[in-house]
């Protein structure tokens, strides 16, 4: 059990940083055919698969013209309890 635990833990280290990653640049507008599109894909690509069935349950947050994305949160809440849980 140890053994998982020791490739377990990091890895969701690893999946929180791509997900501050992902959410960093859906701030700032990415061109296309730019390197940082590559990346940018790259992350969706990662931490779509994770966000968008929370996204399809808790939709984003309307507020004024735009809207705020719960998912993220939702999702690094759920990361911290399973670290808790399994004792990362």
């Amino acid at each position: 059990m140890s053994a998982l635990l020791a490739v377990l833990c990091p890895l969701i280290w690893i999946y929180v940083l791509l997900l501050f990653g992902t959410i960093i640049l859906s701030w700032f507008p990415v061109e296309p055919g730019s390197g940082l599109e590559r990346v940018h894909l790259a992350l969706r690509t990662v931490t779509e698969p994770v966000l968008g069935p929370v996204r399809r349950v808790l939709p984003p947050l309307r507020i004024g013209a735009g809207a705020v994305d719960l998912s993220p949160i939702v999702v690094f809440f759920g990361l911290r309890i399973v670290q808790v849980i399994i004792g990362c």
